[in-house]
């Protein structure tokens, strides 16, 4: 079991599975991309699989969510969920992805055991995601959504940031779209995982803004905690039912108390939170010959000594040094 000081287990774990992204979006990364991870730095496939069954097997994981960057740039992604999903017990998988190359790789993710999806799409207009992304890639996204949903991958996860004075005023055509295709839609607040820190508080679209335009269109009902339980979304029933919309709030509304995550990067350090300043290496102990005893004594370490929330609104908030590309999201 990975516990910690207040009481919070963790079962679901956040693999990622490489630095690298095919995109650049504004609130990630500079335009020229970043230093990347060497890849001798990298777990191997071998390694990744084995931290993953000490965890499901000795730790309690029960879901395990493959991230990136951009994970679907790993080459050997169809192994790892091939042999992670014939794990004992078997954890839920699922996986965070930007699209581009779904529309490839969807039918044979789903027959390698993949459960679900979550992609992020921030806008509906192909110049604002161009902006956004500083690529132009936007069919590419729609047709990996589509793949995605044909495959069997569902609920097939819309995640959208919103980004004042570019695309803030299309939540309510987001969930109407999203609605259509029969994709469930969450909104996500910005944070400060930025590699150029141009993060600020006070010009960020906050969860009270984004269910503010969404009522204009929509009736919301809140779902409840109960419902909720340590999901990060909140989520509402859209006019009654049976359609819902999300909002993680990360920033205004923290769900610390609540959370159940671990997380683990692409080059084998645990973090506790994806706030965290601090990294415990797993893989140094994984490639010294550790036996799996140990390294899940290690990791059962760094989890009890996870702090008790990130703290954005405290003005002492230290932006951790490594972007959102390099931890997973």
């Amino acid at each position: 079991m990975l516990i910690d000081t207040y009481g919070r287990v963790a079962t679901d774990l956040r693999v990622s599975l490489t630095d690298r992204c095919n995109l650049r979006c504004t609130y990630c990364m500079p335009e020229e991309g970043l230093q990347w991870l060497a890849k001798p730095d990298l777990l191997t496939d071998d390694e990744i699989v084995r931290l993953i069954d000490i965890a499901v097997r000795m730790l309690g994981i029960e879901e395990v969510r493959f991230t990136g960057g951009e994970p679907l740039l790993r080459p050997g992604l169809v192994g790892i969920v091939e042999r992670v999903a014939a794990l004992t017990p078997r954890p839920q998988t699922s996986l965070t992805t930007n699209g581009i190359g779904l529309k490839r790789t969807a039918a044979a993710l789903k027959a390698a055991g993949l459960d679900r999806v979550n992609v992020s799409l921030d806008t509906l207009r192909p110049d604002v995601f161009k902006t956004l992304t500083r690529r132009d890639r936007h069919k590419d996204v729609i047709e990996g959504l589509e793949a995605a949903h044909e495959a069997g991958l569902t609920p097939v996860k819309i995640n959208s940031v919103l980004m004042p004075g570019l695309n803030d005023d299309e939540a309510p055509d987001l969930l109407a779209w999203a609605i259509e295709h029969g994709y469930e839609q969450r909104f996500i607040e910005q944070m400060p995982l930025d590699a150029q820190h141009g993060w600020k508080r006070e010009g960020m679209v906050t969860a009270g803004d984004i269910l503010t335009s969404l009522r204009t269109r929509f009736d919301l009902t809140p779902e409840g905690a109960d419902e909720r339980g340590s999901a990060p979304a909140e989520r509402w029933l859209v006019d009654g039912g049976p359609h819902r919309v999300g909002v993680i709030a990360s920033v205004t509304r923290p769900f610390c108390a609540a959370c159940d995550r671990t997380r683990l990067t692409a080059d084998g350090q645990i973090r506790t939170c994806l706030f965290a300043t601090e990294e415990t290496d797993l893989c140094a102990a994984l490639r010294s010959g550790a036996p799996d005893e140990e390294i899940a004594r290690i990791w059962r370490l760094a989890m009890w000594g996870k702090k008790a929330g990130a703290g954005l609104d405290d003005p002492s908030f230290v932006q951790p040094d490594r972007p959102m590309s390099a931890i997973g999201g």
